[in-house]
């Protein structure tokens, strides 16, 4: 195995900025499929989005029959299925790109491309794969994915869909109702997930689309965004599926919805990025254009802060989104090569940073929620009207902090996750958890640090937010122990400094791997993006670490945290932050576009 970080290390270990991938690393064959996939939504999803708002589900399904022509639905594909078998920073490569146009063909697309088919390339037989991959990877039919039931949505596992085998034990006979499935409506073939017996967990089949099987639909649901993506209820009433169409065992369709769930989640965070870069982009160009009191806005402070806030969070997301799909495809090379097939390979290499998709999902989607918002408000009237793509944008943005789970629960999953892989020995939470207890006893040093080099201080800072989430989650879990599940506000807490660790080392990381290669005078606003989104992080981080210490720890311990937290969230020279914003708004407004 490489020497990379494990999944949740970051925590606990430094990273070096060579070891991260970055935007800047991207090659020659993965700069061609970015300007292939930008060329594709330019022409047929940027230039119609009218068609998207009015619910023309129509021509979504006509986008994806193209997007297969050109290859775009069978990229995670292997190529013994018909498809293009590239690595995992192109699949989230052309995930990002596809999906900044409109959320309604980036619901279709990512639901198609990933749970729609990656359950069968991941759990299939081969049978099943070459029956069903072929034609999915070519956009030949589509695929949908059958989980959330009126009773059952973020407690996936507590569906009532029932699978009942034949007497002469040939077929399953799968009987239920499923509500919120995208693609449903022009969609060839479901996974759908039904219980047999009274087992405990859910199993999974691949059930094709047959209306004389006992499969109806209502109306299209009228949503409040992704208008033009089909979204049904699906009712199977005694459909008969073939028993050799279970997926995977019987009883591991819970696994395997969660697994779906965690490539998902990496994808829709990458899925959030592009729409951020267009909507920067437009509101750049809407401000050096407007005028007020001889002014084009763009020169007012209240818009330059706007615009380099939105510009640094989409910046760190980036980096983040890039540095964990490079770390998973590393992983699952390392697996292969270990001689593992690429099923299992590809499976436990996502797993292995299931917490890193849950923080990336988490992020990005709200990020990308305050970006159109913002976009609006840069706008003004103009941009509560129809006429301008902000008011869309936002619609269509709000769905992503929902589905692929509520943010809810994979702010409480990537804490319980990390948890876990301490108990199991695979990430060391205790050492240092203890180590940075042992630092609040003893006494601070008072020397001043040679911060001369590029980022040395922001690197102590990362260093120091990660005690906080060690001596908030250390406390907790000593005080709690298995119980902390129950405490929902406190891992909420947690997460919220975990996400901020997280998101401002990768900014940090991919702007000190520039300058070492480009030379700090080149890239005097990636390092003001990464200075502005660390700065915005210490605040999140002192605000959640003093919530979780007053909420559960009193006394002589709580005012010892409280010291700690006032140590660890320090700057010993404050930046300028108003300065930061300005270095990036000037450069945005100069090229007219989000340019980095």
């Amino acid at each position: 195995m490489s020497n990379k970080t494990r999944g949740g290390q970051f925590i606990v270990k430094e990273t070096k900025c060579e070891d991260i991938f970055t935007p800047e690393d991207f090659n020659e064959e993965q700069l061609m499929m970015r300007d292939s996939v930008k060329e594709f939504v330019d022409k047929e999803l940027w230039a119609h989005k009218d068609r998207f708002e009015k619910k023309d589900y129509g021509y979504t399904q006509e986008c994806m029959k193209k997007a297969g022509d050109l290859g775009f639905l069978s990229v995670a594909v292997p190529e013994s299925y018909g498809g293009m078998g590239m690595g995992f920073v192109n699949t989230v490569l052309v995930c990002d790109y596809i999906s900044g146009a409109t959320g309604s063909f980036s619901t279709a697309f990512g639901a198609h491309t990933g749970i729609g088919t990656m359950p069968i390339t991941l759990y299939g037989t081969e049978e099943q794969k070459q029956k069903y991959v072929p034609k999915l990877a070519s956009g030949e039919w589509f695929g949908a994915y059958c989980l959330t039931e009126p009773g059952a949505g973020s407690d996936a596992n507590s569906g009532k869909t029932k699978a009942v085998l034949s007497e002469d034990g040939k077929t399953y006979s799968i009987t239920g109702q499923k509500m919120w499935i995208s693609n449903a409506g022009f969609c060839s073939v479901f996974i759908v997930f039904a219980r047999i017996g009274d087992d405990k967990n859910i199993t999974g089949f691949i059930v094709e689309n047959d209306p004389n099987n006992g499969i109806s639909m209502n109306e299209e649901e009228h949503k409040l965004g992704i208008r033009a993506s089909s979204t049904r209820q699906v009712f199977f009433n005694e459909t008969k599926v073939p028993v050799e169409n279970m997926l995977s065992e019987r009883g591991n369709g819970f696994k395997i919805a969660m697994n779906a769930l965690n490539v998902g989640r990496i994808k829709l965070a990458a899925a959030c990025l592009d729409a951020q870069r267009r909507v920067i982009t437009g509101a750049v160009n809407y401000s050096n254009e407007r005028m007020q009191f001889n002014t084009p806005i763009s020169q007012f402070g209240a818009i330059r802060s706007k615009l380099a806030e939105m510009a640094a969070s989409c910046y760190a997301g980036e980096s983040a989104t890039y540095r964990a799909a490079k770390d998973i495809e590393d992983r699952i090379a390392d697996r292969e090569a270990a001689g593992e097939s690429h099923q299992d390979s590809e499976l436990k290499g996502v797993e292995e940073y299931a917490i890193e998709c849950s923080i990336l999902k988490v992020a990005v989607s709200e990020d990308v929620q305050n970006c159109a918002d913002e976009g609006i408000q840069i706008f003004g009237g103009m941009g509560f009207s129809e006429d301008t793509p902000m008011e869309s944008a936002w619609r269509d943005a709000r769905i992503a902090r929902i589905y692929e789970g509520t943010n809810e629960i994979n702010r409480m999953l990537s804490v319980g996750m990390l948890i876990k892989k301490a108990m199991k020995g695979h990430v060391d939470l205790i050492g240092p958890a203890m180590a940075v207890q042992e630092e609040l006893m003893g006494i601070p040093s008072f020397d001043t640090p040679d911060f001369s080099e590029l980022f040395a201080e922001e690197k102590v800072i990362i260093a120091n937010l990660k005690k906080v989430f060690l001596m908030v989650a250390g406390s907790a879990v000593q005080k709690y122990g298995t119980e902390l599940d129950s405490h929902q506000q406190l891992l909420m807490a947690a997460s919220n400094i975990l996400i901020e660790i997280y998101m401002a080392e990768s900014a940090i990381l991919r702007t000190e791997k520039l300058a070492k290669k480009e030379g700090e005078a080149k890239v005097q606003e990636q390092i003001a993006m990464a200075k502005l989104y660390l700065y915005k992080a210490v605040d999140t981080v002192n605000l959640n670490g003093k919530e979780g210490i007053i909420s559960f720890s009193e006394g002589d311990e709580q005012r010892m945290m409280l010291m700690g937290l006032k140590r660890f969230t320090k700057y010993t020279n404050n930046p300028n932050v108003i300065a930061l914003r300005e270095l990036i708004t000037s450069k945005l407004v100069a090229e007219n576009q989000y340019c980095f």
